[in-house]
C-alpha cells in the first residue's frame, strides 16, 4: 500500500491514543520553504503553479497545520480569535520593512517595532515595548482585557480542506512567561526584572495567567483533539532555574486541565535541550514537537530517547540533513536511525523545518524510506 492510501488523520490520531498503527506518519513542515521560493521565483518547475496543499499530496507527506491560504504562519491567530475590550488594544502597522508593534491602555502606550526578513516572509523583534518595570501595569491592565473566541468557521475550512491528510492541532499565544520572556521584554529585560523586581514581575505572571483561565475553557470545549504549546524552548536561554521555577508550574498545571477535557498536548523545544533533559516528562506533556538532535542541536537521538522515555516525538531529521551539502545516503541512514529508536511513538518531521534553500526532493526520498519502513513491517 503506498503512501497515498494511508489515512493520515487517522494513523495521527492513533499515535496520540496509543493504538496499533497501520502506518508511521511522515510530516514535514513546508510552508516557509514554500513561501520563500515562491516570493523569490525560486520554486522548481514541477512545483511552481501548485498550491501548497498540493506539494504536500505530491510528495505523499502529512500536514500538521493547516493555516489557510492567506494566513501568516508566525501568527497565533489561527483558531482563536484575541479581541479586546475597555480601552485595551494590540495593534500591528507594518511600514516598509518594519511592523511597529502598539500595545495600548487607558494607562499608557507601549511601542515595539519588529523587522521583516529578506524576503518577507519572517520577522524578529528589534526592539521589545516593556523597557521597564512601570511598563508592567500597561501590560497587566491588557491581558486583564483580552477575550477570545472559537474561529468555527476556520475550523469547518480546514476539516474539509484536509480530509485525510492530516489531524486538525494548532498553537496560540506563548504561555505568559515566554510571551514576556520573548516578545513583550526581551530576555535581557526579563533577566533583569527577575533579578531586580521579581515579585512585581511574578505579579504579573499571576495575572497574566488568570487572565487565560477563559481561553482555557475555549481549548477545553473546542472540537480540536491535539493542542500545541507553541513556546520555543531554548535552554541556552530557559535555564533549568527559569524552567523550574516560572514554566513547570505552569505546564503541569494546563496538562492536566487539558487532559481532563480529553485533549492531546505536546510543546515546541526546538533548541538546546541539554540542560532540560532531566525535566521533559516531569512537564506531562504527551509529545515534544522540534526537538533537534545533534549535528543541528546539542543532544543526540539517544540522549534525546533516554530522557523522553514513552513521550511521542513531533520531528526528529534535523533541518541541515535537508541542505545540498548532505548526501541522500546521509539522510537515509538518519531517517532509519529515528524510526528504530522512537516508533511507535513518532510522527516524523523535520526539526524545526525544512529551509528555504533545503531540497524538496528529499522530502519525497523519505516518503519513500518511511513507505518501506512501514511496509516492511506489516
Amino acid at each position: 500500500m503506498s503512501n497515498a492510501h494511508v489515512n493520515f488523520r487517522q494513523e495521527v490520531l492513533k499515535t496520540f491514543q496509543r493504538q496499533d498503527l497501520h502506518s508511521i506518519v511522515w510530516q514535514p513542515r513546508l510552508e516557509h520553504w514554500y513561501n520563500v521560493n515562491q516570493v523569490r521565483g525560486t520554486l522548481p518547475n514541477q512545483y511552481q503553479n501548485i498550491p501548497l496543499f498540493e506539494l504536500y499530496k505530491s510528495l505523499k507527506a502529512s500536514v500538521r497545520y493547516f493555516y489557510g491560504e492567506e494566513q501568516d504562519i508566525s501568527s497565533p491567530n489561527t483558531y482563536i480569535i484575541f479581541e479586546y475590550q475597555n480601552g485595551a488594544m494590540v495593534k500591528e502597522v507594518q511600514e516598509g520593512e518594519n511592523i511597529y508593534v502598539y500595545l495600548s491602555s487607558p494607562l499608557g502606550e507601549l511601542q515595539g517595532r519588529k523587522r521583516l526578513g529578506e524576503w518577507g516572509c519572517s520577522w524578529h523583534y528589534v526592539e521589545h515595548p516593556v523597557k521597564k518595570v512601570e511598563d508592567l501595569k500597561v501590560m497587566e491592565y491588557i491581558v486583564k482585557n483580552t477575550t477570545y473566541r472559537f474561529d468555527y468557521s476556520f475550523y469547518q475550512e480546514a476539516k474539509e480542506t484536509l480530509g485525510e491528510w492530516g489531524e486538525i492541532q494548532f498553537y496560540w499565544e506563548r504561555s505568559p512567561f515566554q510571551r514576556f520572556y520573548l516578545q513583550y521584554a526581551g530576555i535581557e529585560n526579563t533577566l533583569e526584572l527577575i533579578q531586580e523586581y521579581p515579585d512585581r514581575l511574578k505579579e504579573y505572571l499571576r495575572a497574566a495567567e488568570e487572565a487565560e483561565d477563559a481561553l482555557f475553557e475555549i481549548l477545553k470545549s473546542c472540537p480540536v483533539k491535539i493542542l500545541n504549546f507553541g513556546e520555543n524552548i531554548d535552554g541556552r536561554f530557559d535555564s533549568p532555574r527559569l524552567f523550574n521555577e516560572y514554566l513547570l508550574p505552569y505546564y503541569q498545571k494546563r496538562v492536566k486541565e487539558l487532559h481532563q477535557a480529553g485533549k492531546f498536548c505536546h510543546i515546541h523545544m526546538d533548541g538546546a535541550l541539554k540542560p532540560l533533559l532531566p525535566y521533559l516528562q516531569d512537564t506531562e506533556f504527551d509529545g515534544i514537537e522540534g526537538a533537534t538532535p545533534l549535528p543541528q542541536g546539542d543532544v543526540t537521538l539517544e540522549e534525546l530517547k533516554e530522557a523522553m522515555g514513552d513521550m511521542i516525538l513531533l520531528d526528529g531529521i534535523p533541518m541541515l540533513l535537508f541542505l545540498p551539502e548532505y548526501s541522500y545516503q546521509e539522510i537515509e541512514e538518519y531517517t532509519l536511525r529515528v524510526l528504530e529508536l522512537f516508533a511507535p511513538n513518532i510522527i516524523l518531521g523535520i526539526s524545526d523545518e525544512i529551509s528555504p534553500p533545503g531540497d524538496i526532493e528529499k522530502v519525497k526520498f523519505v516518503s519513500q524510506l518511511v513507505e518501506k519502513w512501514n511496509n516492511d513491517r506489516r
